[in-house]
């Protein structure tokens, strides 16, 4: 995917949010740390350009609920969650770059409840590349890639890398 293709799929995916949101007023966004945080902040944006009201959009960190700490050789850096919301009752949408086992989802909505109770939580991604290790299915894809498990999927933004692109190496 390059430039054109992300823009083209995140504003897909901002109306498809509004189509299906009901109280466009309850939304609020949780983009994953690292690769869903710009990725919201963009969807923020788009939302509030078709709504006409700004939509919260806070940072989700998952380090310390991931479930595979123990499996690596180094010990990853755990970042701060920043909710600028309270979550209860709200319509919580995750956003992320990539879903591939499930297990960043899993860890994602682990750290979400201890933060109280949201009404619902919905899954956005930019890239669905399959392989699911846990009953887990995005609301809202940018774009199904499949790929075979040895392959990698790079999601670069012009926030961090100078480029939006998806790369599948």
């Amino acid at each position: 995917m390059d430039e054109v293709a992300i823009e083209r799929a995140l504003t897909r995916m901002a109306h498809e949010i509004v189509e299906r949101a009901g109280d466009t007023k309850a939304v609020a966004l949780l983009g994953v740390q690292t690769g869903g945080v710009e990725l919201g902040q963009r969807l923020a944006e788009k939302l509030k350009a078709i709504l006409g009201h700004p939509v919260p959009c806070g940072v989700l960190d998952i380090t310390m609920h991931r479930d595979d700490i123990a499996l690596r050789k180094k010990l990853p850096v755990a970042h701060k969650s920043h909710l600028p919301f309270d979550i209860k009752g709200r319509h919580i949408i995750l956003v992320d770059d990539v879903l591939f086992s499930g297990r960043s989802t899993r860890a994602a909505m682990d750290e979400i409840t201890d933060f109280g109770r949201p009404a619902r939580i919905q899954l956005a991604v930019l890239v669905d590349r399959g392989h699911r290790e846990l009953p887990i299915k995005a609301d809202y894809v940018g774009k199904n890639i499949p790929t075979s498990k040895e392959q990698k999927v790079r999601v670069r933004v012009k926030e961090v890398d100078g480029v939006d692109e998806v790369v599948v190496e």
